[in-house]
């Protein structure tokens, strides 16, 4: 048995729903069991029509067009398409009447993509021939708690998943299950979204519940890069990569599995493979607890662009017991995340995401410590071997020297498989190139 997941990019419209199908039916003897995020940008038109709808609109063309036109295309009846499109158009309604979306009323909006998604694929394949059988997620078992807009999966659907897919498990029952990504009820069963990577959760719980051979995950590029082939078309396949080491890239930039979707499989051991929906043939990229071969030293690079860069220096705390601890609460004050971090005992430098409002928590800072602010850094991430350190640190210096580049500031994740440098935003693409052409023989402009 194995999970298939889609993501959006991969059912953008009806011809890329008959290549997904075409891809479920070439693996129907591995018992797929598929979990299928929105069609395309559905779940951004659904956001765009409630905003307009708490200003007083009700407009879900956009919304309508693509799945009537994308049922239309396939030859599929209208009517489960229809019944949801008229229960979101009845949601609308009632949203444009109060003037308010509450997050329990976004995650119900957001949940008609997936619900349509799923309908629709699995209405073409037993038109098609194979017998499919769509499922929201709370009817496979997914119960979660009631943080609306993140909420978490309870350990109820280790159990439940299994009891409601035996009969396909076991060969009783036939029908391929396609099954909603990225939502799920509470207990009181209201529908909750799971929030970033909760279609790869989808997937991920799927599959390590029913210890499956292995969960799929399918792209448009031929698994887990070097780097983002978009800066560095070079960039090669990893044929394998530890949940460590794939968890630091997500954390870091790349579109891999995101972090706590992997919490499932880890917990299980199963085995993750990133797939190309546009070259089946390739063996894709597989995700594992401990490498099973030997590897090189630097297994990708990636990087994460708009942070900003905190320089906090306190010496009126020097020899003072509480510093780091008075810095650090104030992060936890105001909410903000840190991304990466470098300390003696009076000064800390670190980053941040750019998008969030920092004024309040600089003014706090301020009150025991001098701090400086700098936009426009860029996180450049090498996923590596860091018992090995000294001999990369040496070559990737020496390559940025040679191009006079000067990093900002180092940072050693604890993890042991990340080193990450701070560059400004205009040199970041240019410090990836150079990296990679160091560490992987490849161009450096």
């Amino acid at each position: 048995m194995i999970v298939m997941k889609f993501g959006g990019s991969s059912l953008a419209d009806a011809e890329r729903v008959r290549r997904v199908a075409s891809i479920i039916g070439a693996n129907r003897a591995k018992k797929p069991l598929v979990v299928l995020s929105a069609m395309g940008n559905t779940t951004d038109s659904l956001l765009e029509a409630a905003e307009k709808a708490v200003s007083g609109a009700v407009d879900v063309g956009a919304v309508e067009t693509l799945h009537r036109e994308t049922a239309r295309s396939l030859g599929i009846a209208p009517g489960e398409t229809d019944a949801l499109l008229g229960e979101l158009k009845t949601l609308l309604t009632g949203v444009s009447l109060v003037r308010e979306l509450s997050k329990r009323s976004r995650d119900y909006l957001v949940s008609f993509g997936e619900r349509l998604s799923v309908r629709i694929t699995a209405a073409f394949l037993s038109k098609s021939g194979i017998p499919a059988r769509a499922f929201d997620a709370w009817d496979a078992g997914f119960v979660s708690d009631s943080a609306f807009t993140q909420a978490e999966l309870l350990d109820d659907v280790w159990q439940a998943v299994p009891a409601t897919f035996a009969a396909y498990a076991s060969g009783k029952d036939g029908a391929i299950p396609v099954v909603t990504g990225f939502i799920a009820k509470d207990r009181k069963g209201t529908i909750t979204t799971l929030g970033r990577g909760g279609s790869d959760l989808t997937a991920t719980m799927l599959g390590a519940a029913l210890r499956v051979d292995e969960i799929q995950t399918w792209k448009d590029v031929d698994g887990i890069l070097s780097a983002d082939p978009r800066i560095v078309p070079e960039a090669h396949p990893l044929h394998e990569i530890t949940y460590e080491e794939a968890a630091e890239l997500a954390y870091f930039g790349s579109q891999v599995l995101h972090p706590r979707s992997m919490l499932p499989c880890r917990r299980t051991g199963t085995l993750v493979r990133v797939k190309n929906s546009y070259n089946i043939d390739s063996e894709g990229s597989v995700i594992v607890e401990a490498r099973r071969e030997a590897a090189e030293p630097v297994r990708a690079i990636t990087a994460v662009k708009h942070s900003r860069l905190l320089d906090i220096v306190s010496t009126r705390m020097l020899g003072s017991a509480g510093f780091l601890a008075h810095i650090f609460n104030q992060f936890l004050k105001w909410g903000t995340s840190i991304d990466v971090i470098a300390t003696s005992e009076v000064s800390v430098s670190l980053t941040v995401n750019t998008a969030q409002d920092l004024s309040g928590l600089l003014e706090d800072i301020r009150h025991v410590s001098d701090v400086q602010c700098h936009d426009g850094k860029s996180i450049v991430t090498l996923i590596c071997d860091v018992t090995q350190s000294s001999a990369i640190l040496a070559k990737c210096f020496a390559a940025l020297a040679a191009h006079g580049i000067n990093v900002q500031m180092i940072s050693q994740g604890a993890s042991k498989v990340n080193i990450s440098l701070i560059c400004d935003d205009a040199e970041s693409d240019r410090v990836v190139r150079i990296l990679h052409g160091a560490f992987f023989g490849t161009p450096h402009e």
